[in-house]
């Protein structure tokens, strides 16, 4: 489905966002990108247009103004501020929490995936699922420890510094947690099929963790 611009607001700044939500949505997903990325990202896009295909609503919004990203295109000063990111990640949060009333997941990649697990040790009561894509969850630092939400961490197999990061944050983690390795794929899965991979553990992580609503006067089966 084609996405709706929106303007999302944060602190100090208004962020430019796509959201989507298909009729019936049993959640919606937020996006965020990695270092020197955009909500234009191709392999995001992808996973969102998967998403949306499942059931899923997705905003995808850059971090960074433009007057901030041209800055960041000489300094690379902002793309590692994991304490901007995650800020800015967070009130997007409470913002599309208001605006779609729906359960809520965070995705992140890269530098994106640090300011994700922020966002949810922040926001526990929001945050119901947390998925990383070639992500660096150790720059979430002692925030792993108060992730409580359900974070699936993919990465490829032949990002080998990648995937020993991933592995010693995902220890500290306070909730459930899944690395999910894809084999023979770099840090940005382009090799044939990888990211088809990304997508069918994606989808199947937040299907399990953000599960279709039952049709309203169906009863559940009995416990036994």
């Amino acid at each position: 489905m084609d996405p709706a611009p929106v303007a999302v607001p944060v602190p100090g700044a208004v962020l430019p966002g796509d959201l989507a939500v298909p009729a019936a949505a049993r959640g919606v997903v937020l996006f965020a990108h990695g270092s020197g990325s955009s909500r234009q990202s191709p392999r995001n896009r992808r996973v969102a247009d998967a998403l949306q295909g499942a059931g899923f609503g997705t905003l995808l919004l850059d971090l960074l103004t433009a007057a901030e990203e041209e800055v960041d295109d000489r300094t690379r000063e902002l793309r590692f501020d994991v304490g901007l990111l995650a800020g800015r990640l967070t009130a997007a949060a409470d913002w599309l929490s208001a605006a779609a009333g729906l359960p809520l997941a965070v995705f992140g990649a890269s530098t994106g995936a640090a300011a994700a697990l922020v966002t949810a040790a922040d926001r526990p009561e929001r945050v119901r699922a947390v998925v990383s894509r070639g992500g660096r969850p150790d720059l979430a630092a002692d925030a792993l420890d108060r992730v409580r939400a359900p974070t699936l961490l993919v990465v490829g197999g032949a990002d080998e510094q990648v995937l020993a990061l991933n592995r010693a944050a995902a220890a500290r983690l306070a909730g459930r947690w899944e690395v999910a390795v894809v084999p023979g794929a770099t840090h940005l899965f382009p090799e044939p099929g990888a990211l088809e991979q990304v997508v069918d553990l994606t989808t199947g992580w937040l299907s399990r963790w953000l599960p279709a609503q039952r049709p309203t006067g169906q009863a559940g089966s009995p416990s036994t």
